[in-house]
């Protein structure tokens, strides 16, 4: 598994943001390990949530943008089945030692996570009404 954890490390890429001494360990673990994958991961995250779109709530294009990004809230916070898709996204990605960081404290690095791919996702709602367009 070795080989696997080392080309799972460097195709991700380095960290992002900063980590130094101070850093707890989550904060490490958010900017070694959850940034880049979710950058990675960035272009299958819209295209997922856009087929989540399609098959939920068609309507999502008449939305005002506030509600639009209550509806990216929404969904990841409530939708348990796809809150766990898109976990599955990013931790079928981390090594196994990252892997046996995160069990550790799962509860927390999944609220991070989350939060972090949440507020991806509203940055990006333009791209929503021009992914299922195309």
């Amino acid at each position: 598994m070795e080989t696997r954890d080392f080309n799972m490390s460097q195709w991700r890429g380095e960290t992002i943001g900063s980590v130094n001494e101070q850093s707890s360990a989550e904060e490490k673990f958010q900017n070694q390990t959850l940034r880049p994958i979710l950058r990675l991961q960035n272009d299958l995250f819209v295209a997922v949530f856009s087929n989540h779109i399609s098959k939920h709530k068609n309507d999502f294009y008449s939305l005002t943008v506030d509600k639009k990004l209550q509806f990216i809230e929404n969904a990841i916070q409530k939708d348990i089945k796809f809150r766990n898709a898109l976990k599955g996204m990013v931790i079928g990605l981390f090594t196994l030692d990252e892997y046996a960081l995160y069990i550790q404290n799962s509860s927390s690095l999944n609220k991070r996570m989350m939060n972090m791919l949440m507020e991806r996702l509203k940055s990006q709602v333009q791209l929503f009404d021009v992914v299922l367009n195309n």
